[in-house]
C-alpha cells in the first residue's frame, strides 16, 4: 500500500508519445479523434476522445447565502438541469477570470466584486480532454449584459433561480442534481467554508496549469 505526503498529492503533466492521430468528426464545439499511442514499456493504444476547448463556471453567492443558479435543458441527457452560470473558452486569448465574468453578466446579469477560485478538474479524462474551472463570486450587483449579446437555443429557454447553499449540498448529496460544475462547485464552496472560510481560497488571478499543459499537448 502506497501512503501519499500532502506534497505527492499533484497530477502531473505528461504525454506519451502521438505516433498518428485522426479526425473522425468535427462538431460546432467538439472534434473526436482517434490517436494512435506509445506506450512507455514500447507497446502500442488506440485511444478515441473529443476535443473540447474548456469551460468556465461561476458559484454566485449573494449576502443571503443563496447561489445564483439557471435551470436549463441539455438535450444528451434529456434532461432539464440546475446549473452555476457556465460557459465555453471559444474566444482566443480571452482571459479565464474575464471569460467567467462575461458568463455571469450573460445568462444571470449579475457582477461581483469578489473572485476566487473554487476547483479546477477534467470534466471526463477517459473520454474528453476538457478542463473546467470553477470560480466563486461575491459582492454581488446587478450588470447588463454585453452589448448585443442574445441568448439563444436551450439559453433562450432557460430560468434564473436563487437557492441557499446549504439546501444545493443538501440536495447534491440526495442525488437531486447531477451537473458537474454545480455538483465540484457547491461541494468545494462547503468544504472551503468548514475549513476557514472562502478567504483561504486561491485568488480569482491564479494560474491554471493543467489547462496550460493540456493544451500544450492539444
Amino acid at each position: 500500500m502506497i501512503v501519499l505526503a500532502r506534497a505527492d498529492l499533484v497530477d502531473i503533466a505528461d504525454a506519451w508519445p502521438v505516433i498518428e492521430s485522426t479526425t473522425l468528426a468535427k462538431g460546432q464545439i467538439t472534434t473526436y479523434v482517434q490517436d494512435q499511442v506509445r506506450t512507455p514499456t514500447g507497446g502500442q493504444m488506440s485511444r478515441e476522445y473529443l476535443k473540447h476547448p474548456g469551460a468556465v463556471g461561476v458559484i454566485a453567492v449573494d449576502e443571503q447565502d443563496r447561489l445564483a443558479l439557471v435551470r436549463q435543458y441539455r438535450h444528451p441527457v434529456r434532461h432539464r438541469l440546475i446549473e452555476p452560470p457556465a460557459g465555453l473558452l471559444d474566444v482566443d486569448g480571452e482571459d479565464y477570470l474575464l471569460g467567467a465574468q462575461r458568463e455571469l453578466a450573460e445568462e444571470v446579469g449579475i457582477a461581483a466584486g469578489s473572485w476566487r477560485v473554487l476547483v479546477d478538474l477534467f470534466s471526463s479524462p477517459g473520454m474528453a480532454d476538457e478542463p473546467l474551472r470553477i470560480y466563486l463570486a461575491e459582492d454581488l450587483s446587478a450588470t447588463d449584459a454585453p452589448e448585443g449579446f442574445v441568448l439563444d437555443g436551450e439559453e433562450a429557454e432557460m430560468d434564473i433561480v436563487w437557492a441557499p447553499l446549504a439546501l444545493v449540498v443538501d440536495a447534491v448529496l440526495a442525488g437531486d442534481l447531477h451537473n458537474p460544475l454545480l455538483v465540484a462547485g457547491v461541494l468545494a464552496a462547503w468544504a472551503a467554508r468548514q475549513r476557514g472560510g472562502f478567504h483561504t481560497l486561491r485568488p480569482g488571478s491564479a494560474p491554471w496549469p493543467a489547462r496550460e499543459a493540456e493544451h500544450r499537448h492539444s
